[in-house]
């Protein structure tokens, strides 16, 4: 079939008169934050305490913008005639946004969740090289991370509370058991005790 002459014009037209008969919305900003996705991606932000200086952020980084330094120190034994262990201590972690491409890898690769999405998307520079922000800035962005969101009520409980759910019940059965079995120790000690002498005179 033939196209119709000036049907895509008039589907054009269409379209025109459609978004003129619409309100105009202008967004306010700077004065007026705007409304992000709860999944924005704006900056990464560092939960320090987290981190065990496992580079795997580092290494997996397509860009290699991620910079990581750190240090080893001695930590003495926990017990007497234990043995010194040696635990890597961050000294830099900084992330050269002029580089990152805001892929997510670092993210999902961390093990320990020392790296989170933050909201934040106002960090522009005049100079370039100021777009490398250090561990202290990125522990700022930390706290505006967003709580993560609700699950699903038919989803599958995550394995890691079912296991600590397990563990949890197991430490309290053997918690009743241990107390069960001191009442029964105390009950025969009570039993077993000898009488005092003249008690047997009188019964």
């Amino acid at each position: 079939m033939a196209p119709i002459p000036g049907a895509g014009l008039a589907k054009g037209l269409a379209v025109t008169l459609r978004t003129m008969t619409k309100r105009t919305v202008t967004a306010q900003y700077p004065d007026v934050q705007p409304e992000l996705p709860p999944r924005s991606r704006g900056v990464i932000g560092l939960f320090e305490e987290n981190c065990t200086v496992c580079m795997l952020c580092a290494r997996e980084c397509p860009d290699w913008c991620i910079y990581i330094d750190s240090h080893k120190e001695t930590v003495p034994a926990a017990a007497p005639g234990g043995r010194e262990r040696s635990r890597n201590v961050l000294d830099r972690f900084a992330i050269d946004f002029a580089l990152c491409m805001y892929c997510g890898i670092c993210i999902e690769v961390c093990p320990f969740d020392a790296l989170f999405w933050s909201p934040e998307f106002e960090y522009a520079e005049t100079d370039i090289l100021e777009l490398t922000h250090e561990r202290d800035k990125l522990r700022e962005w930390m706290w505006t991370v967003p709580e993560p969101p609700a699950l699903d009520p038919g989803a599958e409980e995550p394995k890691e509370l079912a296991a600590a759910r397990k563990t949890a019940d197991k430490l309290k059965a053997q918690e009743a058991e241990q107390a069960q079995q001191a009442q029964q120790a105390q009950q025969a000690e009570d039993t077993q005790q000898p009488k005092e002498p003249g008690q047997e005179g009188q019964e």
